[in-house]
């Protein structure tokens, strides 16, 4: 039996996905602050822990940029299952809402794995105060 699908259903997902890209741009912001901090802190300068910083922070900007668009298809297909609703077109709207739930979590899996990428970070500069 089909799911009946509401306007206000999909309309939900809205605060949701506003809060998630919040969150996003201030991790977008403080990766950002890392890099300038790191560049300036070069001075010319070669430390072994550098290129493993490098590496992680490339790695996580790819990441967040991954998070974004995928947030970013949530709220287009969330949008869209909102117009198919108001089109009386039910079945494309409960597809277009699945895609979007879809999406929005693998943004949340993507921003996951980030974490455990980032607290990798801290372990390489956790391991070089200890040397």
């Amino acid at each position: 039996m089909p799911v009946n699908l509401e306007l206000t259903t999909p309309a939900l997902l809205f605060p949701a996905i506003s809060l998630l890209f919040l969150a996003y741009t201030n991790r977008f912001l403080v990766l950002a602050q890392l890099v300038r901090q790191l560049r300036q802190g070069l001075n010319g300068a070669r430390h072994p822990i550098i290129a493993g910083q490098i590496r992680n922070l490339r790695l996580r900007l790819g990441l967040m940029k991954l998070m974004q668009i995928l947030g970013v298809i949530s709220f287009l297909l969330c949008s869209s299952s909102m117009s198919a609703i108001f089109l009386h077109w039910p079945s494309s709207a409960r597809w277009l809402f699945g895609a979007s739930l879809a999406s929005l979590t693998a943004s949340l899996l993507v921003s996951l794995y980030e974490v455990f990428v980032s607290t990798g970070a801290l372990e390489l500069e956790l391991s070089d105060l200890e040397q």
